[in-house]
C-alpha cells in the first residue's frame, strides 16, 4: 500500500538538499505502518542519511541516488532506543536496529513534560513553600542531564534528567534572576516520575530582578537599575541598489567565484557541502562537509546545584530544533536572504522554521592596499564577505554560528555567545568558584567547547596534514647575528599521530591540509592551512568526568579517516554516557592519514570567567578559527578585484600631498670634510 502520492526524487532538487516536510511526513508514516508503532514511540531525531561521497562526485541529475531518512526512536514503554532508516522512493524500512543502553537527546516534549511533573509534585511543593513560594505558576523548571557520575549505577536503563528551578516574580519575570539554590529533583523521562527530591538546606531567594527587556523593566526592584534607553545613535543604512552579488537556486549558493550548498540537521543545526573555489575556470574543492560536531559546557562550581553540569548541547539536546527565526535590522542588516528549516515533532510531524539561516554580504574594509612612496601612487581595493548565519536558542545561552567567506579565498567560522549565564544564589560571601552579578546572585564559572568537523577536500579527495611549528635557529656559522627561525612541517601520517594535537601560540602553530598530487605554478603541493585562535583546555583532570566524557576537548586537532559513520565528536549517544566515545573510539584503529581521504576535528572554546557585566543579557564574546589558502593559488587571488565606485575616477590611484616629496626622488648634495 502506498502511504504518499508522490515519491521524495520528485520532492527535491539535489540528493544533499535537507529533508522536506513532506519527506518527513512520509518516512514516519511509513514507519508507523510498517512497524506498528504506538504512540509510546517517539521520534527523537528525523535527518537526511546522505549519499556517499562517489555517488555525490559521480552525480548525474538524471540519476539520483535514493532519498533515505536516518530516524532516532525512543520507545518509552519498553525503555528502548531504535534507529531505523527509511527509503522514499520504495517506501522500505531498510534498516531497523536495537541500540541497547542508548539514551537518546532530551527532546522540547520531555522538556516541557518534566517540568510538569516537577510542578505537581508534593516534595517540590513543599521545599518551595520552605522559600516562601506558594504560586507554584510562577516557577520556571530546567530539565539538565545528569551526565555520568556513577551516582546511579542503582538504576541502570532508566532514563533520568536533574530539574533545576527558578522562580519569577510576575508571569513575564526573567527567573534566571532568582534560582532555587540547593533544590534539585531527579526525573525519570520515560515514566515522567519523579524518583526524588532533593533540598540541601535553604538559601533566600535573591531579591531583585534582573530584567533586560525594556518592557519588563521596573522604576525599582531591578538589577542594574533602571537606564534610559540612547536617543543619540544614528541610523546606519546598508544598501545594495543592484541587488546583492550572490545567486541561489534551491540552497546551492554562488557568490562571487565561490560555489557551496547549504544544509540542515536537527542535530548540528546549519551544514555546509561541497565548498569550491572558482580559479582559472575550474571549481577546486576545498571542503566536502563542514559542520559543528559537538558542544561542551562544563561548569567548574562542586556546589550541589551545580557540580553536575556538564551539558553536551548537540548531542543532548540537538541545535537544529532551538533556531531562532531570524530578523531584518536585528540579526542580519542589508540584503538578505533566508532560508527556512524544516525539523520534526514527537509524533513524527513537520515544523517549519522560518527564517532559520540568514545569509548576506559585509563590507570588510580594506582586501588589499599599496603605496609607493617613491612615485606616490596608492592603489587600495575592499574586501568584502559572504555570511552565512543561525542563532540556536539552547537554554540560557544562545550560539550564534556565522560562516564567513572572503574574496581571496579564506574562510572563517565564528561562534557567537550570548543569552544569559547560568545563575546560583548565596548568602554571605560569593562563592570562589563563580562572581556575583547582582545581590545575592552569582554566575560560576565554566567553559564553552566546540568541535568542528571538517571533511577536507582540498583540490580533490585525497589530502595530507602537517603540523607546522616556527622554530628559532641556533646561534652557528650559518646563523652568526641569531636572528634566523624556519618553519618545521611534521606530517601527521597516522590517527595515532595526529589525535589530541595542542595549539601552541608560542611557536604560531598552525595545521597546514595539502593534496600531494596537486601542484601550484611554483611546484609546491597545494594547500590549505587551518589557523586556531583559541588554545582552550579544560580545567578538569585526567580520570575526570569531562575527561572520560569529552575527550576530544583535550586537544585541539584530531585527524582520522573519513568514515560517514563517525560523526559526533563525544559519540552518538553522549546523554548519560559513561564516556571514552567519539574521537577516543574513532582513533583505536590508527589508521594512515597521509595521502588518504580524511577528516579533521578542530577543537576551539571559550574559558568564561563571569563578570557583573554578563548580567542581566551577556554581551556577545566569539570564538572560531580561519582556513587561508597556502599554496592554492598562485598568488593573490583577489588581484582582480576592481576599483570601489567611489575612487574609480582615478581607479584608486590616489598621491601624496604635494607638500611631501617622495623619499628617495629628493635632490641631495653631499659635503665631505
Amino acid at each position: 500500500m502506498s502511504i504518499a502520492p508522490a515519491t521524495a526524487t520528485a520532492l527535491t532538487k539535489h540528493p544533499l538538499e535537507p529533508l522536506t516536510a513532506d519527506e518527513i511526513r512520509l518516512a514516519s508514516a511509513l514507519l508507523k505502518s510498517r512497524r506498528g508503532l504506538t504512540a509510546d514511540v517517539r521520534f527523537v531525531m528525523m535527518s537526511l542519511k546522505e549519499p556517499d561521497k562517489e555517488r555525490l562526485t559521480d552525480y548525474d541529475p538524471e540519476h539520483h541516488p535514493p532519498r533515505e531518512v536516518f530516524v532516532v526512536l525512543r520507545d518509552r514503554r519498553h525503555r528502548r532506543t531504535y534507529e531505523a532508516v527509511v527509503r522514499l522512493d520504495t517506501e522500505e524500512v531498510t534498516l531497523w536496529r536495537d541500540c541497547p543502553g542508548a539514551q537518546t537527546a532530551i527532546t522540547e516534549e520531555e522538556f516541557e513534560q518534566c517540568d510538569a511533573a516537577v510542578r505537581a509534585d508534593a516534595r517540590w511543593q513543599d521545599a518551595m513553600r520552605r522559600r516562601g513560594v506558594t504560586d507554584f505558576s510562577l516557577a520556571m523548571i530546567d530539565a539538565w542531564p545528569t551526565g555520568h557520575t556513577g551516582e546511579h549505577e542503582d538504576r541502570p536503563g532508566q532514563r533520568l534528567s536533574y530539574a533545576l528551578t527558578f522562580v519569577r516574580a510576575h508571569p513575564t519575570d526573567n527567573g534566571y534572576a532568582r534560582p532555587v539554590e540547593n533544590l534539585m529533583a531527579l526525573v525519570d523521562l520515560d515514566s515522567l516520575e519523579v524518583l526524588d527530591v532533593m533540598d540541601r538546606g535553604v538559601v533566600p531567594l535573591p531579591p531583585l530582578c534582573g530584567n533586560y527587556d525594556p518592557a519588563e523593566r521596573r522604576e525599582d526592584g531591578n538589577w542594574p537599575s533602571v537606564v534610559r534607553e540612547r536617543t543619540d545613535l544614528k541610523p546606519i543604512d546598508i544598501t545594495q541598489p543592484e541587488g546583492p552579488s550572490f545567486t541561489v537556486d534551491g540552497y546551492a549558493v554562488r557568490w562571487q567565484k565561490w560555489r557551496l550548498r547549504l544544509g540542515f540537521t536537527v542535530r548540528e543545526g546549519l551544514v555546509l557541502h561541497q565548498l569550491g573555489y572558482e580559479d582559472k575556470g575550474r571549481v577546486r574543492s576545498v571542503v566536502h562537509r563542514a559542520s559543528l560536531a559537538e558542544m561542551y559546557t562544563p561548569y567548574g562550581d562542586p556546589g550541589f546545584t551545580h557540580y553536575h553540569k556538564n551539558a553536551f548541547d548537540e548531542g543532548e539536546y540537538g541545535a537544529g530544533f532551538m533556531v531562532n527565526a531570524l530578523e531584518l535590522g536585528c540579526d542580519c542588516l542589508g540584503e538578505i536572504h533566508y532560508f527556512d528549516a524544516v525539523v520534526h515533532d514527537q509524533d513524527g510531524l513537520p515544523v517549519t522554521l522560518p527564517h532559520a539561516i540568514c545569509m548576506h554580504e559585509e563590507d570588510m574594509n580594506i582586501a588589499w592596499k599599496h603605496t609607493d612612496f617613491r612615485t606616490g601612487r596608492v592603489v587600495t581595493r575592499r574586501q568584502r564577505r559572504l555570511v552565512i548565519s543561525s542563532f540556536a536558542v539552547l537554554g540560557n545561552y544562545q550560539y550564534g554560528y556565522f560562516w564567513y567567506l572572503y574574496l581571496d579565498g579564506t574562510i572563517g567560522f565564528e561562534v557567537k555567545l550570548t543569552g544569559m549565564i547560568s545563575t546560583g544564589a548565596f548568602t554571605g560571601p560569593c562563592p570562589p568558584y563563580g562572581t556575583a552579578v547582582a545581590p545575592g546572585l552569582y554566575g560560576p564559572h565554566h567553559q564553552h567547547f566546540f568541535s568542528m568537523r571538517l571533511d577536507m577536500a582540498v583540490d580533490g579527495p585525497r589530502n595530507s596534514v602537517y603540523e607546522v611549528d616556527s622554530v628559532p635557529l641556533p646561534v652557528d656559522e650559518h646563523n652568526p647575528h641569531a636572528n634566523a627561525w624556519r618553519t618545521e612541517p611534521r606530517l601527521l601520517a597516522s590517527e595515532s599521530q595526529a589525535q589530541q594535537r595542542l595549539a601552541q601560540a608560542a611557536t604560531g602553530r598552525f595545521w597546514n591540509i595539502v593534496n600531494p598530487d596537486r601542484r601550484n605554478g611554483l611546484g609546491e603541493p597545494v594547500g590549505y592551512k587551518l589557523v586556531p585562535s583559541s588554545g582552550l583546555l579544560p580545567m578538569q583532570p585526567r580520570g575526570s568526568q569531562a575527561w572520560h566524557r569529552a575527550r576530544f576537548c583535550y586537544g585541539h586537532l584530531w585527524v582520522t579517516a573519513h568514515d560517514p559513520t563517525q560523526m559526533y565528536a563525544a559519540g552518538d549517544y553522549p546523554n548519560q554516557h559513561p564516556g571514552d566515545a567519539g574521537l577516543p573510539e574513532y582513533v583505536r584503529a590508527d589508521r594512515p592519514t597521509a595521502d588518504a581521504d580524511i577528516v579533521l576535528w578542530h577543537t576551539f572554546g571559550e574559558h568564561h570567567v563571569v563578570r557583573p557585566e554578563d548580567w542581566p543579557a551577556m554581551p556577545v564574546v566569539s570564538t572560531g578559527f580561519t582556513l587561508r589558502p597556502n599554496g592554492f593559488f598562485d598568488g593573490n587571488p583577489a588581484l582582480d578585484l576592481p576599483a570601489p565606485d567611489s575612487c574609480r575616477a582615478d581607479s584608486c590611484h590616489d598621491h601624496l600631498p604635494d607638500d611631501r616629496t617622495p623619499k628617495g626622488t629628493e635632490h641631495h648634495d653631499h659635503h665631505t670634510d
